[in-house]
Protein backbone atom coordinates (compact mmCIF):
# COMPACT_ATOMS: atom_id res chain seq x y z
CA UNK A 1 0.00 0.00 0.00
CA UNK A 2 1.27 3.35 -0.92
CA UNK A 3 2.39 6.15 2.28
CA UNK A 4 0.12 9.06 1.95
CA UNK A 5 2.13 12.05 0.74
CA UNK A 6 2.90 14.70 2.78
CA UNK A 7 4.02 18.16 0.66
CA UNK A 8 5.61 20.78 2.62
CA UNK A 9 6.54 23.97 1.39
CA UNK A 10 9.07 25.93 2.70
CA UNK A 11 12.17 24.30 4.17
CA UNK A 12 13.16 26.88 6.87
CA UNK A 13 13.60 25.27 10.43
CA UNK A 14 9.32 24.90 10.33
CA UNK A 15 9.37 23.05 7.01
CA UNK A 16 12.30 20.79 7.76
CA UNK A 17 10.71 20.48 11.23
CA UNK A 18 8.00 19.12 9.54
CA UNK A 19 9.27 16.95 7.30
CA UNK A 20 11.13 15.06 9.74
CA UNK A 21 7.88 14.37 11.75
CA UNK A 22 6.56 13.74 8.54
CA UNK A 23 8.99 10.75 7.89
CA UNK A 24 8.64 9.97 11.41
CA UNK A 25 5.05 9.47 11.14
CA UNK A 26 5.11 7.22 7.83
CA UNK A 27 4.72 9.83 5.02
CA UNK A 28 6.35 10.08 2.33
CA UNK A 29 7.87 13.14 2.62
CA UNK A 30 8.65 16.14 -0.11
CA UNK A 31 9.89 19.28 0.41
CA UNK A 32 9.84 22.55 -1.99
CA UNK A 33 11.66 25.88 -1.53
CA UNK A 34 11.04 28.13 -4.18
CA UNK A 35 14.67 29.67 -2.28
CA UNK A 36 17.95 28.03 -1.51
CA UNK A 37 17.81 26.00 1.68
CA UNK A 38 20.35 26.16 4.32
CA UNK A 39 23.37 23.87 4.48
CA UNK A 40 22.30 22.09 7.76
CA UNK A 41 18.77 21.87 6.69
CA UNK A 42 19.92 20.30 3.32
CA UNK A 43 22.21 17.98 5.26
CA UNK A 44 19.78 16.64 7.45
CA UNK A 45 17.30 16.01 4.73
CA UNK A 46 19.51 14.21 2.75
CA UNK A 47 20.33 11.87 6.02
CA UNK A 48 16.92 11.12 6.55
CA UNK A 49 16.34 10.20 2.73
CA UNK A 50 13.76 13.07 2.24
CA UNK A 51 13.24 14.72 -1.27
CA UNK A 52 13.45 17.94 -1.83
CA UNK A 53 13.99 20.77 -4.38
CA UNK A 54 14.77 24.12 -3.71
CA UNK A 55 14.87 27.50 -6.17
CA UNK A 56 11.23 26.33 -7.62
CA UNK A 57 7.95 25.05 -7.09
CA UNK A 58 7.63 21.98 -9.21
CA UNK A 59 3.49 21.68 -9.83
CA UNK A 60 3.05 18.09 -10.76
CA UNK A 61 4.88 16.86 -7.51
CA UNK A 62 2.82 19.34 -5.22
CA UNK A 63 -0.17 18.78 -6.36
CA UNK A 64 -0.04 14.83 -6.06
CA UNK A 65 -0.33 15.94 -2.16
CA UNK A 66 -2.10 14.31 0.41
CA UNK A 67 -1.47 16.94 3.27
CA UNK A 68 0.08 19.81 2.72
CA UNK A 69 2.21 21.98 5.42
CA UNK A 70 2.83 25.40 4.65
CA UNK A 71 5.35 27.88 5.44
CA UNK A 72 3.42 30.90 7.58
CA UNK A 73 5.30 33.29 4.85
CA UNK A 74 3.32 32.10 2.29
CA UNK A 75 -0.21 34.38 1.33
CA UNK A 76 -2.69 32.47 0.78
CA UNK A 77 -3.10 34.18 -2.50
CA UNK A 78 0.70 32.49 -3.89
CA UNK A 79 -0.84 30.49 -7.21
CA UNK A 80 0.56 26.75 -5.67
CA UNK A 81 -1.65 27.79 -3.17
CA UNK A 82 -4.62 28.17 -4.98
CA UNK A 83 -4.04 25.50 -7.03
CA UNK A 84 -4.53 23.46 -4.06
CA UNK A 85 -7.23 24.53 -2.72
CA UNK A 86 -8.83 24.28 -6.32
CA UNK A 87 -7.73 20.61 -6.07
CA UNK A 88 -8.80 20.57 -2.25
CA UNK A 89 -5.68 19.54 -0.77
CA UNK A 90 -5.87 19.91 3.03
CA UNK A 91 -3.31 22.75 3.94
CA UNK A 92 -2.24 23.09 7.73
CA UNK A 93 0.41 25.06 8.99
CA UNK A 94 3.24 23.31 10.77
CA UNK A 95 1.44 24.29 14.39
CA UNK A 96 -0.90 22.34 13.43
CA UNK A 97 0.52 18.97 12.22
CA UNK A 98 2.68 19.12 15.59
CA UNK A 99 -0.18 19.56 17.68
CA UNK A 100 -2.42 16.84 16.28
CA UNK A 101 0.60 14.33 16.80
CA UNK A 102 1.19 15.29 21.19
CA UNK A 103 -0.47 15.21 24.14
CA UNK A 104 1.20 17.97 25.54
CA UNK A 105 -0.54 21.27 26.85
CA UNK A 106 -0.32 24.21 24.87
CA UNK A 107 -0.14 27.46 26.60
CA UNK A 108 0.25 29.39 23.72
CA UNK A 109 0.71 33.38 23.05
CA UNK A 110 0.15 35.65 20.66
CA UNK A 111 -0.71 39.62 19.81
CA UNK A 112 1.11 42.23 17.89
CA UNK A 113 3.72 43.13 20.22
CA UNK A 114 5.46 41.76 23.53
CA UNK A 115 4.49 38.55 22.32
CA UNK A 116 8.61 36.98 22.10
CA UNK A 117 8.94 38.91 25.66
CA UNK A 118 6.14 37.14 27.31
CA UNK A 119 6.96 33.87 25.85
CA UNK A 120 10.08 33.26 26.76
CA UNK A 121 8.87 34.66 30.50
CA UNK A 122 6.33 32.25 30.65
CA UNK A 123 8.77 29.21 29.13
CA UNK A 124 11.60 30.35 32.02
CA UNK A 125 9.01 30.49 35.02
CA UNK A 126 7.64 27.00 34.24
CA UNK A 127 11.18 25.50 33.54
CA UNK A 128 12.53 26.83 37.07
CA UNK A 129 9.49 25.06 38.28
CA UNK A 130 10.83 21.25 37.03
CA UNK A 131 8.65 20.71 34.55
CA UNK A 132 9.11 19.01 31.22
CA UNK A 133 8.41 22.40 29.05
CA UNK A 134 9.07 23.22 25.26
CA UNK A 135 9.39 26.78 23.65
CA UNK A 136 8.25 26.39 20.03
CA UNK A 137 6.46 28.50 17.77
CA UNK A 138 7.88 31.56 16.45
CA UNK A 139 11.21 30.75 18.11
CA UNK A 140 13.78 28.26 18.83
CA UNK A 141 13.27 24.65 17.28
CA UNK A 142 9.99 23.84 15.63
CA UNK A 143 7.10 22.67 17.29
CA UNK A 144 6.82 19.59 14.71
CA UNK A 145 10.81 18.67 15.46
CA UNK A 146 10.58 18.51 19.11
CA UNK A 147 7.40 16.40 18.96
CA UNK A 148 9.18 13.93 16.68
CA UNK A 149 12.44 14.04 18.81
CA UNK A 150 11.37 14.58 21.98
CA UNK A 151 8.37 15.35 23.02
CA UNK A 152 7.65 17.75 26.06
CA UNK A 153 4.35 17.39 28.31
CA UNK A 154 3.78 21.57 27.76
CA UNK A 155 4.91 23.16 25.18
CA UNK A 156 5.18 27.49 25.46
CA UNK A 157 4.32 28.62 21.61
CA UNK A 158 4.99 32.07 20.26
CA UNK A 159 2.38 32.28 17.34
CA UNK A 160 1.85 35.00 14.69
CA UNK A 161 -1.48 35.63 13.46
CA UNK A 162 0.07 33.92 9.66
CA UNK A 163 0.31 30.58 12.01
CA UNK A 164 -2.75 31.11 13.69
CA UNK A 165 -4.59 31.10 10.16
CA UNK A 166 -3.14 27.62 9.65
CA UNK A 167 -4.55 26.43 12.86
CA UNK A 168 -7.94 24.53 12.71
CA UNK A 169 -7.91 21.22 15.18
CA UNK A 170 -5.47 22.47 17.59
CA UNK A 171 -6.51 22.75 21.06
CA UNK A 172 -5.02 25.43 23.55
CA UNK A 173 -5.01 25.31 27.19
CA UNK A 174 -3.80 28.78 27.64
CA UNK A 175 -4.12 31.11 25.62
CA UNK A 176 -2.83 34.52 25.75
CA UNK A 177 -3.26 37.35 23.91
CA UNK A 178 -1.12 40.53 24.89
CA UNK A 179 -2.59 43.57 22.18
CA UNK A 180 -3.33 44.17 18.75
CA UNK A 181 -2.33 46.97 16.64
CA UNK A 182 -2.94 47.26 13.34
CA UNK A 183 -0.55 45.37 11.44
CA UNK A 184 0.37 42.76 8.22
CA UNK A 185 -2.99 44.43 6.72
CA UNK A 186 -1.55 43.61 3.31
CA UNK A 187 -2.35 39.46 4.20
CA UNK A 188 -5.82 40.53 5.50
CA UNK A 189 -7.10 42.32 2.29
CA UNK A 190 -6.36 45.84 4.32
CA UNK A 191 -9.34 45.19 6.49
CA UNK A 192 -8.16 45.46 10.65
CA UNK A 193 -11.06 42.99 10.92
CA UNK A 194 -9.81 40.05 9.45
CA UNK A 195 -6.06 40.25 11.35
CA UNK A 196 -7.96 40.70 14.64
CA UNK A 197 -10.20 37.04 13.46
CA UNK A 198 -6.97 36.20 13.20
CA UNK A 199 -5.58 36.45 16.54
CA UNK A 200 -8.41 35.11 17.98
CA UNK A 201 -8.05 31.77 16.33
CA UNK A 202 -6.00 31.18 19.51
CA UNK A 203 -9.46 30.24 21.35
CA UNK A 204 -11.20 28.65 18.00
CA UNK A 205 -11.32 25.33 20.10
CA UNK A 206 -11.02 26.38 23.91
CA UNK A 207 -13.54 25.20 26.09
CA UNK A 208 -14.70 25.99 29.25
CA UNK A 209 -11.84 24.05 31.34
CA UNK A 210 -9.51 26.60 29.51
CA UNK A 211 -8.18 29.81 30.16
CA UNK A 212 -7.86 33.01 28.12
CA UNK A 213 -5.42 35.72 29.12
CA UNK A 214 -6.39 39.04 28.10
CA UNK A 215 -5.35 43.23 28.13
CA UNK A 216 -8.40 44.74 29.48
CA UNK A 217 -7.00 47.78 28.61
CA UNK A 218 -6.99 47.20 24.71
CA UNK A 219 -9.78 48.85 23.13
CA UNK A 220 -9.66 46.33 19.73
CA UNK A 221 -9.50 43.03 22.08
CA UNK A 222 -11.96 44.68 24.26
CA UNK A 223 -14.32 45.52 21.86
CA UNK A 224 -14.41 42.20 20.32
CA UNK A 225 -14.82 39.80 23.39
CA UNK A 226 -18.08 42.28 24.01
CA UNK A 227 -19.38 40.76 20.46
CA UNK A 228 -18.83 37.11 21.22
CA UNK A 229 -19.47 34.02 23.07
CA UNK A 230 -15.69 33.23 25.06
CA UNK A 231 -16.01 29.52 26.39
CA UNK A 232 -12.69 29.53 27.78
CA UNK A 233 -12.71 31.19 31.69
CA UNK A 234 -11.55 34.57 31.38
CA UNK A 235 -8.29 36.49 33.18
CA UNK A 236 -8.09 39.70 31.83
CA UNK A 237 -4.93 42.46 33.09
CA UNK A 238 -4.64 45.79 33.65
CA UNK A 239 -2.64 48.89 34.46
CA UNK A 240 -5.53 50.88 34.75
CA UNK A 241 -8.17 49.50 36.70
CA UNK A 242 -8.77 46.55 39.09
CA UNK A 243 -10.58 43.59 37.47
CA UNK A 244 -12.82 40.79 38.96
CA UNK A 245 -10.88 37.95 38.03
CA UNK A 246 -7.29 38.31 36.56
CA UNK A 247 -4.54 40.46 38.09
CA UNK A 248 -3.78 44.73 37.48
CA UNK A 249 -1.48 47.01 39.20
CA UNK A 250 -1.95 48.92 42.11
CA UNK A 251 0.26 51.58 42.80
CA UNK A 252 3.82 49.89 42.26
CA UNK A 253 2.34 46.08 42.89
CA UNK A 254 1.13 43.54 41.13
CA UNK A 255 -2.39 42.48 42.38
Amino acid sequence: MQAPRMVILGGGESGTGAAVLGKRLGYAVFLSDKGALKDENRKELKALDIEFEEGRHSNEKILDATLVIKSPGIPDKAPVIQMLKEKGIPIISEIELAARHTKAQLIAITGTNGKTTTTLLTYHILKKAGLNVGLAGNIGKSFARQVATADHEYYVLELSSFQLDGMHRTHIHIGILCNITPDHLDRYEYQLENYVSSKFRLLQNQTERDFFIYCDDDPITAEYISKHTIRARKLPFSIKHDVREGAWVEGKELT
